[in-house]
């Protein structure tokens, strides 16, 4: 939430690396309970809405903290990483859309 993503094409050196896989997502940085505990007390949704015009819905508060943006390694840094390594090609990056504020 709240980060850019990637469309990814798969390389060569995928199949010669690591049986044709590369990364789905940037990965975990914290654990679930480890993002309920450090966003405690936070309004995410409001943050998000405020910062970037971003609108999220969530069944649960906690739902939103576990997934919260600092819960994840940065995208871009592990997609260079897989683009550098060969492993995958990026093709666009794409960020989230946000409601237009009049």
């Amino acid at each position: 939430m709240g980060r850019c993503s990637y469309v990814l094409v798969g390389a060569i050196g995928a199949m010669e690396q690591t049986f044709g896989s590369t990364c789905h997502g940037a990965g975990r940085q914290l654990s679930r309970s480890g993002a309920i505990k450090a966003c405690q007390g936070r309004q995410i949704d409001r943050e998000l809405l405020n910062k970037s015009g971003i609108i999220v819905r969530a069944k649960t508060r906690s739902t939103l903290a576990e997934e919260a943006p600092e819960a994840y390694k940065d995208v871009s840094e592990v997609v260079d990483v897989v683009h550098g390594a060969g492993l995958s090609k990026k093709v666009a990056r794409m960020r989230p859309l946000g409601v237009i504020k009049g």
